[in-house]
């Protein structure tokens, strides 16, 4: 049950949050009261999110935006500010895997596709919302546990997550002191995104015996820590990356 109201008079994007953990964190940042712009890729997906968001009382605007497509995120932040008037919270949370190949077998148009959604969008998106950043703003990344230790499968994706680490750090100390940028790295969480690894019993059961508490993780368990990380409670915050893992071993 969501009782805090720290989002009050705040406007939020969150990429890709029509379904997964990106529905999850636009819903709990909307539920403590922030205006959220929804964005996918596809208008039904963002028509039936917005439904069901604003059945809970929740502010939305929602609008197509696939993050590699420069017109499409530069009509996102537009039309943002055409209805809020600035932007205080971004959540970078688009990602592929189009892949299970090892990484000397991927496809030179498969790594473009990976370094461009999963790292290179976010940094544009950014250079679109900068002039419109409030000061006291905050962007979270949305990186992986697989960032810290690409499984086989999971290879490159795992490689361009590791990316957003780094692209954490940097961006801190470049958008210092006036916004801040932290990273979550979530564990496995049964969603559409990780289904081919989640509905597979053995493969599941594998995975939550990796963790210090035997189960997976919920989109709601990381959009708490991404709301934790995008308010003034986490103020004194920037430049790190929290692993909500269940306790999964996560360092590099």
């Amino acid at each position: 049950m969501v009782k805090a109201k720290r989002f009050e008079g705040k406007v939020a994007i969150v990429t890709a949050s029509t379904q997964g953990i990106g529905f999850a964190i636009a819903e709990r940042l909307g539920l403590e009261g922030a205006s959220v712009v929804i964005s996918s890729r596809r208008q039904q997906n963002v028509d039936a999110a917005a439904e069901k968001l604003r059945a809970k009382g929740i502010e939305v605007l929602a609008v197509v935006c696939h993050v590699s497509n420069a017109q499409q995120r530069k009509n996102l932040i537009e039309k943002t500010v055409q209805k809020y008037g600035k932007i205080d919270v971004v959540v970078s949370n688009a990602a592929a895997n189009p892949s299970v190949d090892a990484i000397l077998q991927t496809q030179d148009t498969v790594l473009d596709k990976l370094w461009e959604i999963n790292v290179k969008a976010t940094i544009l998106l950014l250079k679109d919302a900068v002039p419109h950043l409030q000061k006291g703003s905050s962007v979270v990344l949305i990186s992986s546990i697989a960032g810290f230790n690409p499984p086989a499968a999971l290879a490159m994706y795992g490689v361009t997550k590791t990316a957003l680490l780094g692209l954490t750090k940097a961006l801190a100390s470049e958008m210092a002191p006036n916004t801040r940028v932290n990273c979550v790295a979530p564990g496995f969480v049964p969603t559409n995104f990780a289904s081919f690894l989640t509905t597979n019993d053995t493969v599941r059961q594998e995975l939550e015996g990796k963790t210090l508490l035997g189960r997976l993780g919920t989109a709601e368990e990381m959009a708490a820590t991404t709301a934790f990380l995008a308010s003034e409670d986490a103020a004194y915050i920037t430049g790190e990356t929290i692993v909500v893992s269940g306790g999964m071993p996560s360092r590099l």
